[in-house]
């Protein structure tokens, strides 16, 4: 094969390369694009590239076979040469790949989403878990309303609470010596029921914070 055969069979590879590209990037969903578009589809020393889309990757093609037309126009070494085709061709090789691939990386790509998530929740629980309020989070995270609602009933018991503390220290003046270590223990126990109810409250305060913040960053 001479040189001038050799240089056609590139372009008309490339024409084919380039229409199959187009078509592929052309059917690409946006959902797709987006959980692409950080990947790197290629090898660094192929293509620098990245994303859903492979469509780019032809310019860069382009380039090189007008670079090995310049290098046999100017009779270089047949050793430039043949590094320039062997190059040409991995690129060639690797675009062709990455065409048939698209598939495979989506699924891999969701896989990993997906577990990130399973892996983000199980934390989430654990940090529910430790926080000592997995019994309210089981019952009031399905949504912000039972989470209001929640707020609300903590709420009333706290100012219940205090009233009773209010009420037991009254009787504390009056009661009779006697009385007096049985009345500071009921004091001292009410306190701690008012301290974790209070505790419940900013957590699920907390809880609301989160659940209204991606609303907020991102508003329908």
């Amino acid at each position: 094969m001479n040189t001038q055969q050799l240089v056609s069979m590139l372009k008309q590879q490339l024409v084919q390369l380039e229409q199959d590209a187009l078509i592929h990037d052309q059917n690409l969903a946006p959902s797709q694009r987006q959980s692409l578009k950080d990947i790197e589809r290629f090898n660094s020393q192929l293509f620098a590239q990245q994303g859903a889309q492979l469509s780019p990757c032809i310019t860069q093609l382009r380039k090189d076979i007008k670079q090995l037309e310049k290098q046999l126009f100017l009779k270089l070494g047949s050793n430039v040469i043949q590094l320039s085709c062997d190059r040409i061709q991995d690129r060639f090789s690797a675009l062709r790949r990455a065409l048939l691939t698209t598939d495979i990386n989506l699924k891999s790509e969701q896989q990993r989403k997906a577990s990130n998530r399973a892996r983000y929740a199980k934390k989430q629980q654990q940090t529910i878990q430790d926080s000592g309020f997995g019994w309210i989070a089981s019952n009031v995270m399905q949504n912000s309303h039972q989470l209001y609602a929640e707020l609300n009933k903590h709420l009333n018991w706290a100012k219940k609470i205090e009233q009773k503390i209010q009420q037991l220290e009254a009787n504390l003046e009056f009661c009779h010596s006697d009385d007096k270590i049985k009345l500071q223990n009921d004091i001292l126990s009410t306190h701690r029921r008012l301290g974790k109810c209070k505790q419940a409250t900013s957590y699920i305060e907390e809880r609301i914070q989160l659940f209204e913040r991606p609303r907020q960053i991102h508003p329908r």
